[in-house]
């Protein structure tokens, strides 16, 4: 397991990993369902260099036994995962990323996300778009996208460990930067299975985003995950 909390949250004004939500960082947040399953084995935690004592405090005060490693981010969250998977004390056969910014994910979603990871080699949570998404150019539309073929991807992604430590390598010696693992995958024609997940798995970029799920996290989960 890497958690990707190497951000240094421009768009909040502070790194919003050591945000509070209701009492606790979302970092903390984000680790505490891994830290929970049995079916994880090890957590490493990638931060911004001078903010490491700071995780490191979090994580001890918390009691999150599973984390044996907090490393130092990159300049690009790529970099910083690509870091993370080279941390680990042993080489697992399957390894999630997960963003700090996303603390409300479930353990249900995460287990979804290792079964489809097993059975395929790699695997994305998401959900169905709900808006017309358009494409613009130049301050005007220029088509409108099928909307039942549109997902929006979440986190935790789950890959055998070998296919993506072989994806972020050819996207290294490329030069390539993705939006996120599954698309340095992509890049290799590997296909990668999606898992429905749950709206309530948000990520956390604004402060309109926090007080949403300050919102959520007072309200329970809905029964079922999201499908078409």
């Amino acid at each position: 397991m890497v958690i990707a909390a190497g951000g240094r949250g421009r768009r909040m004004g502070k790194p919003k990993q050591f945000l509070s939500l209701d009492g606790k960082s979302l970092l903390q947040r984000s680790i505490e369902p891994f830290d929970r399953l049995s079916d994880i084995d090890e957590i490493v935690v990638v931060v911004p260099r001078d903010h490491r004592p700071k995780a490191e405090r979090i994580i001890r005060r918390a009691k999150l036994r599973k984390v044996s490693h907090v490393v130092t981010g990159g300049t690009e969250r790529q970099h910083s995962v690509r870091n993370g998977l080279l941390a680990f004390r042993q080489e697992p056969a399957i390894v999630l990323v997960h963003d700090a910014a996303r603390p409300l994910v479930t353990e249900r979603e995460i287990l979804a996300v290792i079964r489809q990871a097993r059975r395929s080699g790699a695997a994305v949570v998401g959900v169905p778009v709900k808006d017309t998404i358009k494409v613009g150019k130049a301050g005007f539309f220029t088509r409108t996208l099928d909307r039942r073929t549109l997902w929006a991807v979440h986190t935790p992604q789950g890959f055998r460990y070998d296919v993506l430590v072989h994806a972020h390598r050819a996207a290294q010696r490329s030069k390539y930067i993705g939006t996120d693992d599954a698309s340095l995958v992509e890049r290799l024609r590997i296909p990668v299975a999606i898992v429905p997940g749950s709206y309530r798995n948000i990520k956390i970029t604004t402060h309109e985003d926090l007080a949403i799920a300050r919102i959520l996290l007072k309200s329970p989960p809905a029964r079922a995950l999201a499908s078409r």
